[in-house]
């Protein structure tokens, strides 16, 4: 391990032990955060594949719905039907906080009717298809809201890990490092002015 840059005195080996330990520490906070990230990513991975299934399995009856409808409808009729749609979508958007990430939370408000169209001309698959995706958007929503939370929390413990790995295999053990080297120079200057003063002792008592 690679010695720091620093003068070999009292002063350093005072500012490096402090140093060691404020390093200790937060490698030791850092190391709990990452296992309290990973433990709350596992569970929420968990949960929005199980969401994931469960609108995709939705969203395959929304579509089987709406091309039966779009079979049994003259396409320029079809069109007319969804065009004239009164519905609406309300988006509000909030975050908060999990294990220092800021994850968001969508709500949506739904608006109007969704059957604004002349129930003579369209079938009754078309009311079944757009009645099973207004139902899926909050869903929809939901799992975007979940996924996004899952990536940043992903993200969060990339940069954890590589901040505990710096902390564990570089600073640490470079400050582990140092302060022995500095305590051996000390070590070594203090025998050697203890050596001199002897020296100086025995001049003296000789004259």
């Amino acid at each position: 391990m690679a010695l720091m840059n620093v003068n070999p005195n009292r002063m350093e080996l005072t500012r490096l032990k402090n140093r060691l330990t404020v390093a200790k520490r937060g490698h030791k906070l850092l190391k709990d955060k990452q296992d309290a990230l990973i433990k709350a990513f596992l569970e929420k991975a968990k949960a929005v594949r199980k969401t994931r299934e469960t609108v995709e399995a939705e969203l395959e009856n929304c579509y089987k719905d709406f091309l039966m409808a779009r079979a049994q409808t003259i396409p320029a009729m079809l069109e007319a039907a969804l065009m004239s749609s009164a519905a609406a979508c309300e988006l509000t958007i909030e975050s908060h906080n999990v294990m220092s990430v800021l994850v968001p939370e969508y709500r949506v408000e739904q608006k109007g009717s969704t059957f604004s169209y002349g129930m003579a001309t369209t079938p009754a698959s078309l009311d079944v298809a757009l009645e099973r995706f207004s139902q899926v958007i909050p869903k929809l929503l939901q799992l975007a809201a979940d996924e996004k939370a899952v990536a940043l929390m992903s993200s969060e413990i990339e940069k954890t890990r590589r901040r505990v790995n710096a902390l564990e295999h570089v600073l640490i053990p470079s400050c582990i490092e140092t302060i022995r080297h500095i305590s051996m120079k000390l070590e070594e200057q203090e025998r050697s002015t203890l050596s001199r003063l002897m020296k100086v002792k025995e001049i003296v008592r000789s004259h």
